[in-house]
């Protein structure tokens, strides 16, 4: 498997430090309101690596933190009358709805930096005693010319940062770039004690601190948007590594930008869609299945057009899968039918793994999905039966698309529950006695009714079939 490393600015086989163990970081959100699609892209792209990887057979213990003291909370705390932490919960509660929805594996620890006050004090008492930071007019910096490589991850020296940085200008500072590990308390802020006086903590140090903690001192992938290269994870390095001498990540892997008419999606800019305003109209998987078929280096322009483009491409894998399971419902046949459609799943699921290896290419694994599911499709059309070929490349078909990309339909959700398909059955039941009888009316009616709803019927010679298509509540934008 190779990955793009973007502290070598090339592609690298991956190989972590333990084998048969990956260690992986991603910077989690503020939570400070709900998340937008823009936030969403690396939670789905890291999601899928961590997938991908379990899927290889390593154990991953994957960290993603919530940052909740921050200005902006605190901001939002005041505005509303009520605690910080009180504001950074809610949050936190509303982006496991939206993560659950777009089927995120869970990580395996969520740290919160309100948890971990004592260990970034204790971690800025180490570089101060190292002599990267120094203490200012009741603040704590890091000192960026003190650390030899600074710039490395993001390929610019102290000259050209500072020439084209909006830094904040302080007297305090020695070095314009020189950032805050702690900042002294202001009024009506939350402030903690510490050996500086009482304040809090600065963003970057926040996540170096939790990444040491739970992953040791060298982790394997340290992830997150483009848009934190520079200063986030570039300070993280330098804070890490100043404090352990060893490097801090074996491989950084960065996502690209999600853009409105080419200008990159943000709530500062007010160019955004919650993630909860999308899912309301649409199906949540086609949302995933949308940010996963442009590679995750590559940007992404939110348009109406693609956007709908992609919903249509997840609903043909997702009803092709409708129709196999539908198959694999009857009784079993014991002849060897569907060995053909076996050796193309084979083939396919070859071509899905060299994709994957390529530097998680889910465009690519996802046109071998497409390709597959057409096979499938024909191969039904002329003997829907369930043998154990068919079985075999059913397992196969959901290995890629469900155990590793997460694209079939949540069990309750999008028109896959248990029960709908059982009225189903009884309305096309209902309409079959019908077109018996000649009742014409009646069964074009329940045909015309169900269709309003998103659900065709196919009347085929192995009997009547069903499969939705989606049908927007409202055009784009609206509310």
């Amino acid at each position: 498997m190779f990955l793009y490393n973007t502290l070598t600015s090339r592609k690298e086989k991956f190989e972590p430090l333990e084998p048969g163990r990956v260690r992986m970081y991603v910077c989690g959100p503020t939570t400070y309101d709900f998340i937008h699609v823009g936030n969403a892209r690396p939670l789905v792209v890291f999601d899928v690596l961590r997938r991908y990887l379990e899927h290889k057979g390593y154990q991953v213990f994957y960290v993603m933190n919530f940052t909740d003291i921050d200005d902006k909370i605190i901001r939002r705390s005041q505005e509303e009358g009520v605690p910080f932490l009180s504001v950074a919960d809610r949050y936190i509660g509303e982006f496991f709805k939206d993560a659950d929805a777009l089927k995120v594996k869970r990580a395996s620890l969520y740290p919160r930096v309100s948890q971990h006050l004592l260990e970034i004090i204790e971690a800025i008492e180490g570089l101060i005693q190292k002599g990267y930071a120094y203490v200012s007019q009741g603040d704590v910096y890091f000192s960026v010319e003190k650390f030899p490589s600074y710039g490395k991850l993001s390929k610019r020296t102290l000259e050209e940062m500072k020439a084209g940085a909006r830094v904040e200008v302080s007297e305090a500072k020695r070095h314009p770039l020189d950032f805050a590990l702690w900042k002294r308390a202001e009024p009506s802020e939350p402030s903690w004690r510490s050996p500086w006086g009482w304040g809090r903590p600065g963003w970057h140090i926040e996540c170096s601190t939790m990444a040491l903690k739970y992953l040791g001192p060298e982790l394997d992938i340290h992830g997150g948007g483009a848009d934190l290269i520079f200063p986030h994870h570039e300070n993280e390095i330098a804070q890490a590594e100043a404090l352990t001498g060893r490097p801090f990540a074996r491989f950084w892997l960065h996502n690209g930008f999600i853009t409105i008419n080419r200008e990159k999606m943000s709530k500062s800019l007010g160019n955004f869609f919650l993630v909860r305003e999308v899912t309301s109209r649409f199906p949540p998987v086609a949302l995933r299945f949308f940010l996963l078929s442009t590679h995750y280096r590559s940007p992404l322009d939110f348009d109406e057009e693609g956007f709908l483009a992609g919903v249509k491409g997840w609903e043909r894998l997702r009803n092709t899968w409708f129709w196999l399971r539908e198959v694999l419902e009857r009784p079993r046949s014991e002849d060897d039918g569907g060995q053909s459609l076996l050796s193309r799943a084979q083939a396919s699921y070859r071509e899905f793994v060299e994709a994957m290896d390529d530097d998680l290419n889910t465009p690519r694994a996802i046109a071998v999905l497409h390709d597959l599911a057409r096979e499938v499709n024909a191969f039904l059309q002329e003997r829907p039966a369930k043998t154990p070929g068919v079985e075999k490349a059913a397992e196969i078909f959901h290995l890629m698309a469900e155990e590793v990309l997460g694209l079939l339909p949540l069990p309750g959700r999008e028109g896959d529950s248990h029960l709908v398909e059982k009225l189903l059955e009884i309305l096309i039941q209902i309409r079959q006695e019908a077109r018996q009888k000649k009742d014409w009316a009646t069964a074009d009616s329940i045909r015309e009714r169900l269709q309003a709803l998103g659900i065709i019927l196919q009347d085929t010679p192995q009997g009547t079939r069903w499969r939705t298509v989606f049908t927007p509540e409202g055009k784009w934008g609206e509310d």
